[in-house]
């Protein structure tokens, strides 16, 4: 991912130079020679991801393209947080790099936990038939869409929650490679750790319309987008009210800017005439008249 951009940008590949020296990974060799193991251990997935989402908004800005809101799922308002002008980026990579470290830790001192994704049942109806089963050390951590969501939890829970939630009406329940229950309790580990690591950090208040997880609201004050940073760690992704916040606050494009197409995705799920795009390469970038 993000070969291209690092290609044909010199700004790209002074990007991994910088991450590199602020996360003590040598990024370019990981994302572009990584092993799939390698990659997928949360403390080299969080920072590479960081690194390509901040990269292909570099090319943007190099193709005169620079939006007026921003917003990330999970891991991805980090990069958010950069293009708002909240942290500079390679600050932001080294509070990234001890996150997904404390993450990587918490799912180790779990004792077993994971993550699945729920389809074909709503958020609501998930939540109902957890509580209607007495399961509580399994939570929804993700608020993707009416058709989509991923839960979080214990291995054993996880296991009478499938049954639960297809006993309700799910489709299907397919279990995440993940190394731990994210945007759960069972991360309170990390936020803890993570918490007391940016006490002394200072969080400027956005410069664009920036968009929160943890509320699914704007939000315009630094001291609280950094207190929310953290609070993230345990709290679920609240994505589908965001998407209604973007919508509300007036915005008439979206562009996804990193790899993949996973928003763009659940995008189609809103109501709504705006576009949103995928920008994970060059030529997808070069494309977008706006």
């Amino acid at each position: 991912m993000g070969k291209d951009f690092y290609e044909t940008s010199t700004a790209v590949r002074a990007l991994f130079e910088e991450a590199s020296d602020a996360s003590k990974i040598n990024l370019k060799a990981l994302i572009f020679e990584g092993t799939e193991d390698e990659l997928k251990q949360t403390r080299n997935t969080q920072v590479a991801l960081a690194l390509v989402e901040c990269a292909a908004s570099t090319c943007l800005h190099e193709h005169g393209i620079r939006p007026e809101g921003a917003a990330g799922f999970s891991l991805g308002e980090w990069p958010a947080l950069v293009e708002a002008g909240v942290l500079p980026f390679g600050r932001m990579i080294r509070l990234v790099a001890e996150r997904g470290r404390l993450m990587d830790e918490a799912g180790k001192r779990s004792g077993g936990s994971t993550m699945a994704a729920v389809l074909n049942l709503e958020p609501k109806a998930i939540e109902a038939a957890l509580k209607a089963a007495g399961i509580d050390d399994v939570w929804v951590a993700n608020y993707n869409s009416p058709a989509q969501s991923v839960i979080s939890g214990t291995e054993s829970g996880m296991d009478k929650a499938e049954a639960a939630i297809k006993e309700a009406g799910a489709k299907r329940v397919i279990r995440l490679k993940v190394s731990g229950a994210f945007h759960s309790p069972i991360m309170k580990y990390a936020y803890d750790g993570f918490r007391e690591f940016i006490a002394d950090e200072s969080f400027a208040d956005p410069k664009l319309d920036f968009f929160s997880n943890v509320t699914g609201k704007k939000e315009s004050d630094g001291a609280e987008l950094k207190r929310l940073a953290a609070e993230q760690i345990i709290s679920s992704v609240r994505w589908m009210d965001e998407e209604a916040s973007i919508l509300s606050a007036g915005f008439t494009q979206c562009l996804e800017a990193g790899p993949g197409t996973v928003l763009a995705g659940l995008w189609k799920s809103v109501d709504t005439d705006v576009p949103c795009r995928p920008c994970s390469t060059v030529d997808q970038i070069a494309s977008i008249s706006l």
